[in-house]
């Protein structure tokens, strides 16, 4: 039985375990277990990788904004598209979102998830995103997650802080 913290956290872990039995997933990856969570999901490398081939659904990208700290134009500059295109996909009742965007969208969850894990809370998560921070060359956090090597850069960051190795 998997357990959630929150109302959000338990719509999360239905959605995962709904869109991993998903034929579009199951095609790309073999042996999915029955029940997977949220935060099983985001450390399953292998399933990673079928998501995004699969392409992550809208429903399951609302679920995971709502879960995030970034605004709707925040998640329209990752994700590189306008936020008229994010409202026309929220009309249809079956958008898939292409790879190049689902691995954005899985990245931007792990690093939301890696800095709950530090931080404890959302509020201090999205204080320290906005924040110059010295180790970052002076930029904020939240202006590196556009791109992939930005994102790797905030994730080492939250680690060496919850290391308690600040530079």
């Amino acid at each position: 039985m998997i357990t959630a913290k929150t109302p959000l956290e338990a719509r999360l872990n239905k959605e995962i375990a709904s869109f991993l039995q998903n034929p579009r997933v199951q095609r790309l990856h073999f042996g999915i277990k029955k029940q997977v969570s949220y935060d099983d999901f985001l450390t399953d490398k292998m399933l990673i990788i079928a998501a995004i081939r699969a392409g992550i659904p809208y429903s399951l990208f609302t679920l995971i904004q709502n879960h995030t700290p970034f605004s709707e134009n925040d998640w329209a500059d990752f994700l590189d598209i306008s936020t008229k295109s994010l409202h026309r996909y929220k009309t249809s009742d079956d958008h898939y979102f292409k790879a190049i965007h689902s691995e954005k969208i899985i990245e931007v969850a792990e690093v939301t998830q890696v800095g709950l894990d530090v931080f404890g809370n959302m509020d201090k998560l999205k204080l320290w995103l906005n924040t110059p921070n010295f180790a970052l060359g002076k930029l904020k956090p939240i202006e590196l997650l556009k791109d992939s090597y930005g994102k790797e850069l905030v994730i080492n960051e939250l680690t060496r802080i919850n290391h308690g190795i600040l530079v």
